[in-house]
Order: C-alpha cells, then structure tokens, then sequence
C-alpha cells in the first residue's frame, strides 16, 4: 500500500501539477480511508443507543473534520442535504484545506450509511465517500431512485429499468445459466415494495430483505460470497451514485431513474441541472472518469467489520477502491485509545 501514496518529501508542486487522476491516485487514496475511519469510529460510540440524530451528528462533524485537514479543493456534490436542511457537509459546500488553489475534487458522501442500523446495533452500517475528479459524479438530488444492479460477468445491457422484474431475472438466470429459483435478489424491506417482492417470488427467486444500508445492497451483488445476484427497487438517488462509485471499480452493471412525487421535488432536480426526468442513467453517466470509493464499517456486516474497542485501542476495517486501475485494498487499522 504504501507505493501508492507519496513519501512526506515529495515536493508539494511536483503533487500538484498532476494529472487530476494521479493526485487521486497518490495523493487521496489512503487519506480517503482516514475520513472514513473518522467517521466510522465517531458514530461507533452511538452504536445500539436508539439515537439516530445524534449518531449521524458524530459521524458527520468527524467527516468534516477529517476532510477539512486535506490539501485539496473539494466541493460536496452529495451530502447531508441542502444547505438550509443540513448544517454541515451541505450539497455545495466547499471542504479542504487549499480552498481555491488545490486539486478540484467532487465529493459524494454518507458519513452514516443505515442511521437506523446505528440506532439499533443491526448489520451493515457503514461511513462511506466517493471522490471523483470535477464533473464526475451526478449532482443527484434528494430524491427516490429506482434501481437494480448486478455484478461483473454479465452481457453488457442484461438488465434494464424499461423491462419488467420477471424480464430482468429471467435474462439474469439465462446469462448465468442456471433457473430463476437459484437467483437471491436483496430488496429494501419496505411496503413500498410489496408487489415487487410478491413478483420476484412468483417467479422462484429468494428475496434477501434488508432494513436499510442500500449502498451495501448495491455492492454485494459484486462479491460472491455475499450470494447476492441482483439488487432491486427504490432507494435513496445519493446513494445510488455512491454505490455507482463502487460498482466502477469493481465492476457491474447499474441502471437508475429518479422518482418524483411532487413539484418540489421536480424543482431540486431543476436545481442541480437536470431537465429530462425520466432519462435512465448508466453506471458510467452516476460516476464518470477516475474515482475513489472508500467505506468503513460501524456495525458487523457482509462488507466490512465494525469498530471494535478493545483494552487500550480500537480496531476497524476499510475498504478503499480506484476505478481507474481496479485496485481494490482492504485496509485493517489499529487506533491507541490510552
């Protein structure tokens, strides 16, 4: 690991007058996972006390902190919320300590993915942040998204929102070669999502139902060992982008159509610049160009360990990934506490 990021000698101009994506490369990776940690570690002391405001606060004012203390110009693309709803990491709001004359960078972030799960010590809550040269990540407003995703080793095009759910497992199941009933499809637990489970179970799929945490939804169906093929249904548009960010880097197929249900939420996204409503987005349209995901567990999940406290020092377990390269690092850290 430590190849990839610059010896402290290294003289800042030289960092500076790199391409945009070999300062992510060398200068933010790793510092990528420090943020994370921060947040992760922050958000671990509110862990199964039914708080979820005050858990998502630590774990924000810790993010902030930790990208605050980076040579970079950044800029929050997806964040806490609007800045009149969020009153730090705000959509728009600018972090970094080179303000103006620093790498440009754009920022999607979750400091608590799963507040609830926080809340209430269950699996799979994570700090998760997405960095991406200026322009590459979609300003998505908060809105709903509709989403289905699979992992890498599929015909490109296998899945598509303008398809039925049967339609889509059935192209899933033919491309794997096996029968729909081998398929598990994880799905947010919601009674928004009723008929969609009803249908995915006429037709023989296993339905993974999870209570929250769409970003680790998104990315099992990449990793094997989780048995997750396809993810199905609606969630929240940030987080589709940060799960986007992931499946970049270790491949996957990914289509989302924002929802809207009313005016106000048609006029966030002629906010952010978007004027067709119904396009589908691509995997590469969410996030474009080199990026940066990087997570750290809260609570014990598929993904990632939670932070554990131990005599004298806590441990956590990241994950950091670069879409450029494919490079996928698992980073184990031990923090003294005395």
């Amino acid at each position: 690991m430590g190849a990839a990021y610059p010896g402290r000698n290294t003289p800042r101009r030289n960092i500076l007058t790199a391409a945009a994506s070999q300062v992510l490369d060398r200068v933010l990776v790793l510092e990528m996972v420090r943020v994370t940690e921060a947040a992760a570690i922050a958000a671990s002391t509110l862990v199964g006390r039914g708080d979820e405001k005050a858990a998502d606060a630590a774990a924000v004012e810790a993010m902030r902190e930790a990208l605050n203390s980076l040579y970079m110009d950044g800029t929050v693309v997806i964040g806490e919320g609007e800045r009149d709803e969020a009153p730090m990491l705000f959509i728009g709001e600018k972090v970094g300590s080179a303000i103006g004359k620093g790498p440009k960078i754009d920022i999607a972030l979750d400091p608590l993915e799963g507040t609830t799960i926080c809340a209430t010590a269950g699996p799979n809550s994570l700090a998760v942040l997405a960095i991406a040269e200026e322009g590459g990540l979609l300003n998505a407003p908060d809105v709903y998204m509709d989403k289905i995703a699979v992992g890498p080793g599929y015909p490109e095009g296998i899945i598509d929102l303008d398809k039925t759910p049967t339609e889509n497992i059935m192209a899933v199941a033919a491309a794997k070669g096996v029968p729909a009933r081998d398929l598990i499809v994880c799905v947010l637990d919601r009674p928004r999502h009723e008929k969609l489970i009803a249908e995915l179970r006429s037709v023989g799929c296993g339905v993974m139902l999870i209570g929250d945490g769409d970003v680790a939804g998104v990315i099992a169906t990449s990793d094997p060992e989780t048995t997750v093929d396809v993810y199905m249904g609606s969630g929240g548009a940030p987080e589709g982008v940060l799960a986007c960010a992931a499946l970049r880097c270790v491949g996957g197929q990914f289509k989302g159509r924002l929802l809207f249900r009313n005016d106000d939420e048609r006029g966030r996204a002629a906010k952010w610049g978007i004027t067709d409503l119904d396009k589908q987005y691509d995997l590469s349209e969410l996030a474009k160009g080199d990026c940066i995901f990087a997570a750290t567990g809260v609570t014990d999940g598929s993904l990632l360990a939670g932070v554990k406290r131990k005599k004298g020092k806590m441990t956590t377990e990241s994950v950091v990934m670069r879409a450029s390269s494919g490079t996928v690092r698992w980073v184990k850290g031990e923090h003294r506490t005395d």
